[in-house]
């Protein structure tokens, strides 16, 4: 097999498997530092050696280069598909492959770890037709959120990166935050911009039902909100420990997304699993759509959509309420 795909796919493995970052980035930035090299080029410094000592190759990631020069499944790899490889679920493989994108997902502009492309080519990879790029807002400082001058150079980039694409896009969007007031972090003009805005609260999630009912259905009312991100904000597991989920009024909050046309998501990260089933199932019974997404911020967690399709699968939502698995033209139309 080629380095390069025994590269990209090991990093897969890991971010999907949520290991380190520190981890996955080793490889990532051994694939960086050959990817411009046809196979000719990576053998002939596998043989005179000089491909070891180029940056960003370390002893690890030079045995699974030379590994599958050799014509071999590298051993690293082998024993991460042995124990990790194939769908993280077969529950709910059937919705799984009606999913044709993902409208939540993170680049480096903000707290992701790989850049738009990356991102893109994994998403295209993978099967998507479409893949939201939704970095952060600018209140969410911790997360390195775009000011209003930075979200218009992505826009920039990106659509210099779909020039690159036959049948896959990269939408425009946000994550953007429901501040304290109900207002959307983020000027209205470059929102009216934008293809895909996924809105959610990220501070202040202890405050109290009435205070953050308000706050919330502020938000969605926004004629700018397509999809209302991870909604309780909770914690189940994982390295930053658990929290608890934020209280409003369900039935208000899920009855204003079915008036206003807004998905409420179903967020896909093993550490998030928002909202809680009882949740969905009150917003199934209120009409409203849904939006599977990852949340991804690296590549290989854009493979944690089996994980949400499990759970729509399992509490018996209909495909056709879940947006995502709209043919992009429909997508684009019900965001507008």
């Amino acid at each position: 097999m080629k380095a390069t795909d025994a590269l990209d796919e090991i990093a897969f493995l890991l971010e999907r498997n949520l290991a380190s970052p520190y981890k996955t980035k080793a490889f990532r930035g051994a694939l960086a530092a050959i990817e411009a090299f046809t196979e000719e080029e990576i053998a002939a410094g596998v043989e005179d050696g000089s491909l070891k000592r180029r940056k960003g190759i370390g002893a690890t990631t030079w045995t699974v280069i030379e590994q599958a020069v050799a014509g071999d499944v590298p051993e690293y790899l082998a024993d991460l598909r042995k124990r990790i490889g194939g769908p993280v679920t077969q529950t709910g493989a059937e919705l799984r492959a009606q999913l044709k994108g993902d409208l939540h997902s993170h680049s480096y502009w903000s707290d992701g770890t790989t850049d738009l492309a990356t991102m893109a080519r994994t998403a295209e990879r993978l099967g998507h037709d479409y893949l939201v790029a939704s970095d952060h807002s600018p209140s969410l400082r911790i997360a390195n959120g775009l000011s209003t001058e930075r979200l218009e150079q992505q826009l920039e980039e990106l659509a210099t990166l779909n020039d690159s694409f036959d049948d896959f896009r990269m939408l425009s969007g946000i994550e953007v935050d429901i501040l304290e007031t109900g207002e959307l972090d983020q000027s209205e003009d470059v929102l009216d911009r934008l293809d895909v805005v996924v809105a959610s609260v990220h501070s202040k999630l202890r405050t109290p039902s009435a205070e953050m009912t308000k706050r919330m259905l502020a938000g969605i009312r926004s004629p700018h909100t397509n999809v209302l991100g991870h909604c309780t904000g909770r914690l189940v597991q994982g390295g930053r420990g658990t929290r608890p989920q934020s209280t409003f009024d369900a039935e208000a909050v899920f009855a204003a997304c079915a008036e206003n046309n807004v998905a409420v998501e179903i967020n896909s990260r093993p550490e998030r699993q928002d909202p809680p089933d009882n949740l969905i199932t009150l917003a199934l019974e209120a009409g409203c759509l849904f939006s599977i997404d990852s949340d991804a911020h690296a590549p290989g967690q854009l493979g944690l959509l089996d994980l949400g399709a499990a759970r729509a699968h399992g509490l018996g939502i209909p495909a056709d309420r879940i947006i995502t698995t709209w043919p992009l033209d429909r997508l684009l139309e019900w965001c507008r």
